[in-house]
């Protein structure tokens, strides 16, 4: 799909302040013919917006709650969902928490210049991933590991999504992942976090320092949610930062423990909002059209398994 086909949607829409695509549709290796494609869009008020929509495309909402009581309702209840061409509207500061951009994305409106904004979240998704990974690995290796960070937790993964879903994404975005990535990987090269070789070939080896100094490092490039999180668990102490700020110092006995520990944080966080935007599209999709996509996701799942 083009740019414009891909913008055509917008112009039925109230205005947004950011929206992003992605999908097996924008993969070039679109095998199975996929028209589905999800639109991320940002909105400086998701109540307001909904409120302007519902009364352009109240087809748009499948929801009784949007029927019976509008938008107000709906946030009430938490489920606001639009069914088919939208997946979600979310508050902008929401949306960069998510982690959603770790993976390539087609932007198509940034007022909000969430581009540049993003450049911490694709940072702290590498810090994430190194946790995770050994001390040698591929680039390939990375990437997917970085992929896997919004689908650790969530509940379609257990029987409802393709298994070869990340490696199907890394394989048929890698250009995409590589000129999103590399200025990080450079980055953590010269700070000697990181050490990469290629040897003429198109993708590189990578190998990392897995000391305590270095994993703590990592740590503090983390969200500031995950950190706290992390934090809680493990306990922190206060410092003060070469600016004279007080900043909490996560204590780590372990690289090992940091990174299962990070680990849990994520999929609590994912399992959470996976089961609740499930719960949302049986409210909202209606019984008949939520078994339907259900149903096409265990199809994938089960073709995957074979």
């Amino acid at each position: 799909m083009d740019k414009a086909e891909l913008e055509s949607f917008l112009k039925v829409l109230p205005p947004v302040d950011f929206c992003c695509v992605y999908g097996s549709a924008l993969h070039p290796n679109n095998h199975e013919k996929s028209t589905m494609v999800d639109y991320v869009l940002g909105v400086s008020d998701p109540e307001q917006w909904h409120s302007q929509n519902l009364k352009m495309n109240k087809r748009h909402y499948a929801s009784w709650l949007a029927h019976l009581g509008g938008a107000r309702m709906m946030f009430k209840y938490g489920v606001v969902r639009m069914h088919d061409l939208v997946q979600d509207i979310l508050n902008w500061e929401r949306f960069y928490l998510s982690g959603r951009l770790q993976k390539p994305v087609r932007i198509l409106v940034d007022n909000l210049d969430l581009e540049n904004v993003n450049s911490s979240n694709l940072r702290a998704a590498v810090s994430a991933a190194l946790l995770l990974l050994p001390p040698k690995f591929t680039e390939e290796d990375l990437y997917a590991k970085i992929c896997s960070l919004s689908y650790m937790g969530d509940l379609r993964m257990l029987f409802a999504e393709d298994k070869n879903k990340v490696k199907k994404i890394v394989q048929g975005q890698f250009d995409l992942f590589q000129s999103r990535y590399k200025s990080f990987l450079e980055e953590y090269e010269a700070k000697e976090l990181l050490r990469l070789t290629s040897y003429g070939s198109p993708q590189t080896n990578i190998s990392q320092d897995c000391g305590l100094p270095v994993a703590r490092h990592l740590v503090n490039t983390l969200p500031p949610m995950v950190r706290s999180q992390i934090g809680m668990k493990l306990g922190e102490k206060k410092k003060l930062s070469d600016s004279g700020q007080v900043i909490h110092e996560v204590l780590i006995g372990s690289r090992d423990e940091a990174a299962k520990c990070m680990q849990k944080v994520l999929r609590q966080k994912v399992m959470f909002s996976s089961a609740r935007q499930a719960v949302s599209g049986l409210l909202t999709a209606g019984g008949v059209n939520s078994i339907r996509y259900l149903a096409n996701k265990m199809c994938k799942a089960w073709k995957s398994l074979s």
